[in-house]
Formats: C-alpha cells, structure tokens, sequence
C-alpha cells in the first residue's frame, strides 16, 4: 500500500485535480448538441473525479500535521525569460480551498441537471469556469494564478446573460444583460487591480520571477509594500464583495441561474478571500502591517450593512446574496486581526476562523441558493412570502433548508459556529468593540434567517401550491452532501482547523519578524 501511495504521489496530481473540468469541457465539445444524457454524464464524471481526487489529497495532507511548506508540487518551465513558469503547489492554506472547489463544483454540476436548452455550451463553459477556480488555488505562479482568474470570471458573463433570468415583480427590476455585464466589468476591474500590483512586484523585487516562492525571500521598501498592499487588496475585495465594491453580488445572484450562484458565493467570493491571504498579506507583512486595522472597521460595515439589507428583502436569492456580504465580512475581520505583532492567540484565532469561515460559508451559501433555486423551479416564484407552508408538501426541502439556515446563524453543533467563534474570540482579545459590533450583525442574521424559514415552509399553506412536489433523487443527493459537509465540521472542526493552523502560524510569524 506504501509503494502504490508513494507511485501515485509521483503523477502530477495537482494538475489532474485542476485540468478535468477543463478536459470534460473539451470532450462535451466533441459531441453532438442532441446527445444531453452524455453530457450531462461527461460534467458529472468530470467534476466527480476532481472532488475524489481532491478529497484523497486533502486526507493525505491530514497525515503530515506540521507540514508547512508546500506539497506535490509541479514545476514546467513555461517562459523563463520573463520569469513565467506552470508552478503549481498546495499547503494548509490552499488545500481546504480545493477540497471546497471540488464539492461545489460536483453539486453545482448535479444542479445544472435542471438546465434544459444549449446544454452543450452551458457545460462546456461552467466547466471552463470550474478549472479556473482550481487553478486559482493551486497556482504558484502569479501569472498562472491570474490566468486561471481571469478563465474563471469570463464564462460566468455568458453563463448568466444566457441561462439567467429577469428579475421582475417587487423591488428594482434587473435584466440579465445587465446583471451580466456589471458582474463582468466589476471582475475584470478587480483582476486588473490585482495584475498591477502583481507587475508592480516583479519590477521592484529585482527578482524578476512571478515565482511565489521566489518572491517570499523579495525585501521591499515599507513604502512599495504600502501602495502594492493596497492595489492587491482591493482587487481581491471587490471578488470578495467588499462594501462598497459589493453592488455585481447581487445584481448577479437575482440573474444567474441556481448552479450558477452557488459558485459564485460558493467559490468566486473565495478567490478574492484566499487572494487577500495569500498575495496580499503573504508577500506584502508590512503593507498588512499598514492597512489591516482599516480593514477591521470595513468588514463591521460588511457584517452590518449585509445583515440590514438582507433583513428588508422578501426575494429569497437576494436575501442570500447580501447574507453572503456579511458573512464575508467576517473573513474581513478575522483577517484583520494579523495586523497586530507576535503570533498571539487572539490572531492565529481570527485567522484560522477567517480560513474556515471561508470553507463553511462556501458550503452553507452554496446549499441555501441550491434550495432556492429547486422551491423556484417547482413554485416558479422567489418570493418567500407568497410561498407559506410548504413544509407540509416539501418536507425533505423544508428540512434541509432549515439546516441550511441555522448553519448561517452559527448554531452550535454547525459549521458556521465554530468559524465564528474563532474569528469573535480572535476580535475580542485584539479589539472588543468590533467584537461587540460584528454580534450585533449576528443577532440581525438570525432574524432574517428564521424569518425566511417562517415565511416559506411553515403557516397558512398557499392553495396556489397545494400540489407541488418535494426533492427529486438528482436534487438530493448534491443538497444533502452539502448539508451533510456543514454537519461533520460543525461537529469536528479539527478536521479543517488542523491542516490550516501550521499554515497560518508560518504566515503569521512571517507578519511578526
């Protein structure tokens, strides 16, 4: 068993993980428009492979609880001359992030089973977009890394100006053309923040490389660090939905169709978090130095201004959407907190909460706009309350959205508690008054989540939806994944809090030297 583990730890298998959507896509390609059993069977197999694998790396990874440095590495010389290279790396940091990849985009794909026209293009470019957000995460190449970026941000333009919706009825009207292009201009605007500041690391490195490795042993001047901090951030921040930068997140959750949301908030907001970490603070310690305390206050804004927003709304993709601000806001703050020196509990805490408050709310999000999406497909309204008591015709539905919901609130025994209780504890011991802030915006959570579970399976039943249908097998069987994830890592956080920690105390102690 040692030797074939050990054979197999040879094969590049960060780049199986990553490159099987994309060869999926290539052999959808190949196949007749008319033939939509076999691709709906290629995006399964496809995605299915990518999360098997990456489970099986995550696993292996658990075996080695100190590993620091980076693992099953892959290293092709691409353009040397310009310091370009296909470098490709994970480590306790990056791992959880695939590991995500790998169950939203195999949900996603058993989803997307409710398309029913252009299933050839649909596929291949959800696909496409499945293997940026891999390459994201797996890239030690800058370069790399933003080509993946921008692989995984361009298909969703097509994807939800095509396969979207209008929003009609109550509130402002939105037309997918228009959704989709503010989703794109937002993202690229964000990707080329983030390409300036990236150039801006190879002229003043002197080392001339997008190696990230390379660049961790780059001396910068405080100043440089200051002002290319500040570019890498903000691009990330407006893919993480940063307020004010947040307004293409919910434009884009009311257009997009069901699968497609849920890799938006499911995985796209997580670039822009796992960025920040990564680039930002990784390369630039005195420029996160400078510009972290901020960032504090700015995530209480998210945490707030989400929880009220979300609170107002009665569509239930929007109420989702602006849950998924606020909750980012708490990857906000528990970054923040690695500002201050030393590698003190309070922020290995908040940054090991950021990391698996970025792992649940990718499952939880991805679960609720699952079971969103499913009720509107049966009901053919997202209206919450002109559904009602559903719960009597939908109760498998019923069940699991309640789940859904009481995981986003941080209920004890759920993934979203013991994210943030980490990040709450972190903030208290640094800065208690934005502890006390970011709790208010959970009491505020609280009540539009319940809310929503009153208004849509419980009371009066609509007569309208009186002979609806419950769960389809292909419905539940990626919903109670997700919900099942969210349940084992309420019940054993270690499991995800034991590969991130070594990670993030060499990148804290990197912040304090």
């Amino acid at each position: 068993m040692d030797t074939l583990v050990t054979q197999l730890d040879r094969l590049p298998l960060l780049s199986l993980v990553t490159l099987a959507p994309l060869a999926g896509a290539l052999i959808i390609l190949c196949l007749p428009e008319r033939s939509v059993r076999a691709i709906q069977t290629v995006a399964l197999l496809a995605t299915g492979f990518s999360l098997a694998l990456a489970g099986w790396l995550y696993a292996r990874m658990s075996a080695f609880p100190d590993a620091t440095g980076f693992l099953w590495q892959e290293l092709h010389p691409w353009l040397p001359e310009f310091g370009m290279q296909y470098h490709l790396g994970v480590d306790g940091l990056s791992m959880p992030m695939v590991l995500l990849s790998g169950i939203i985009c195999f949900t996603a794909a058993f989803i997307s089973l409710q398309i029913d026209f252009r299933h050839k293009e649909y596929f291949a470019l959800a696909l496409t977009a499945m293997t940026g957000v891999f390459g994201v995460f797996t890239s030690l190449d800058l370069f790399l890394l933003i080509l993946f970026y921008e692989m995984a941000s361009i298909p969703m333009f097509f994807l939800v100006g095509i396969w979207g919706s209008d929003k009609t009825g109550v509130g402002r009207p939105i037309r997918r053309q228009d959704a989709a292009m503010k989703l794109l201009l937002y993202l690229q605007l964000g990707g080329g923040l983030v390409l300036l500041g990236i150039f801006g690391l190879y002229f003043l490195s002197d080392l001339k490389t997008f190696d990230y490795p390379e660049l961790l042993r780059a001396t910068l001047a405080r100043e440089h660090q200051s002002w290319l901090f500040l570019l890498i951030f903000l691009g990330f921040a407006i893919e993480a939905g940063l307020v004010p930068f947040h307004t293409w997140l919910p434009d884009g959750h009311s257009s997009a169709p069901t699968a497609l949301s849920m890799l938006l908030a499911g995985v796209l907001l997580k670039m822009g978090g796992y960025g920040i970490l990564r680039v930002a603070v990784g390369l630039l310690p005195e420029g996160a130095r400078i510009w972290l305390p901020l960032i504090g206050v700015l995530a209480i804004v998210n945490i707030l201004y989400g929880a009220l927003c979300a609170l107002r709304q009665t569509d239930i993709k929007l109420m989702i959407a602006y849950s998924s601000v606020s909750h980012m806001g708490i990857v906000f703050l528990g970054t923040s907190g690695m500002a201050l020196p030393g590698v003190g509990t309070g922020a290995l805490f908040g940054a090991t909460g950021a990391v698996f408050q970025m792992f649940s709310h990718g499952v939880i999000t991805a679960l609720l706009f699952g079971l969103a999406g499913t009720v509107y497909l049966i009901t053919h309204s997202r209206d919450m309350t002109r559904w009602g008591g559903l719960a009597s015709r939908m109760p498998w539905l019923a069940t699991v959205y309640t789940l859904g919901a009481l995981g986003s609130l941080g209920l004890p025994g759920m993934s979203g508690f013991a994210a943030e209780l980490m990040v709450f504890l972190g903030t208290w011991q640094q800065r208690p008054f934005l502890a006390v802030l970011a709790i208010c915006g959970l009491v505020i959570t609280a009540t539009y989540l319940l809310r929503s579970v009153q208004f849509a399976f419980y009371g009066p039943l609509n007569p309208r939806l009186a002979e609806v249908r419950d769960a389809l097998p292909t419905e539940k069987l990626p919903l109670g994944l997700l919900a099942l994830t969210t349940l084992v890592l309420g019940l054993a956080p270690r499991l995800l809090t034991d590969v991130t920690t070594p990670a993030l105390r060499a990148l804290l102690e990197r912040l304090a030297s």
